[in-house]
């Protein structure tokens, strides 16, 4: 592992701020942290342990910065939690016990799919959309998106890059359409998810804590900040900065993988 010394320390504690505020608008914030922490020297498994544990407090700081949407969200949508904590735990015990490079070729795809599916989201649902309050209500669109969710959950265990991006797509298509509750609800989802898989690695001593603490204070002071930003910048060009994102992690990771070859 390379040294730990203060600049070491700022570059993490300066990429988590970022990474925190992305997190809380968009998601894709592990594409900019995880790179960081690698040339920073630490082990793939290592920093991609420590980026989970470092940014899941960027989860607390979107949470109350978003306490007005998520106060206002249909209840049931809580239930969702159940299977972000669950599918995060199997995510990173899968990234525990199996080889990292199978599932690594798979997230560009995987990312830019769930790009394309927010992309055409919106021309898919035709007709009238239903009141946010009433979301959720029906047991099979409950079921179905616990199902989906679980997906989201495993893959954000394991390597989480644009995890937030395919979980706003899944809300989109059960009948989420307010942007900033969307965020809230991917934050919220986050907090559970980037938690039950933290407590893996942490038990597993995968986690370099220098770098961990100073991540943890980057990501909250971001995730807090970003939240204000969001009401400002508007619902389109929020939906529009989702969308640039997930091309942009999509394009970096496919880049990543030919370059390695």
């Amino acid at each position: 592992m390379a040294t730990v010394d203060l600049a070491h320390l700022l570059g993490a504690f300066v990429a988590a701020f970022f990474a925190g505020a992305i997190n809380s608008v968009a998601g894709g914030g592990t594409m900019l942290t995880f790179p960081v922490l690698l040339a920073l020297g630490l082990p793939p498994v290592v920093a991609n342990a420590t980026n989970t544990v470092g940014i899941w407090p960027g989860s607390i700081g979107s949470l109350l910065g978003f306490r007005k949407e998520l106060a206002a969200l249909p209840k049931r949508v809580l239930w969702l939690s159940i299977p972000a904590f669950v599918g995060g735990l199997l995510g990173a015990l899968t990234l525990r016990y199996t080889p990292e490079s199978v599932f690594e070729r798979a997230v560009p795809g995987l990312i830019l799919f769930a790009t394309l599916l927010f992309v055409v989201q919106a021309k898919l649902r035709r007709g009238p959309q239903a009141p946010q309050e009433t979301l959720l209500l029906g047991g099979g669109t409950l079921a179905s998106a616990m199902l989906l969710q679980l997906g989201v959950a495993i893959y954000g265990g394991y390597f989480g890059a644009g995890m937030s991006i395919m979980a706003l797509a899944v809300l989109g298509f059960i009948g989420m359409t307010d942007m900033l509750a969307m965020s809230a609800t991917t934050s919220l989802l986050g907090f559970a998810i980037n938690g039950a898989a933290g407590a893996v690695f942490i038990a597993a001593g995968l986690i370099a804590w220098p770098y961990a603490f100073a991540m943890t204070l980057g990501s909250l002071l971001g995730g807090y900040g970003a939240a204000g930003i969001a009401r400002r910048i508007g619902k389109t060009l929020l939906r529009r900065f989702v969308i640039v994102v997930g091309f942009s992690i999509s394009a970096a990771l496919f880049v990543r993988i030919f370059s390695a070859h």
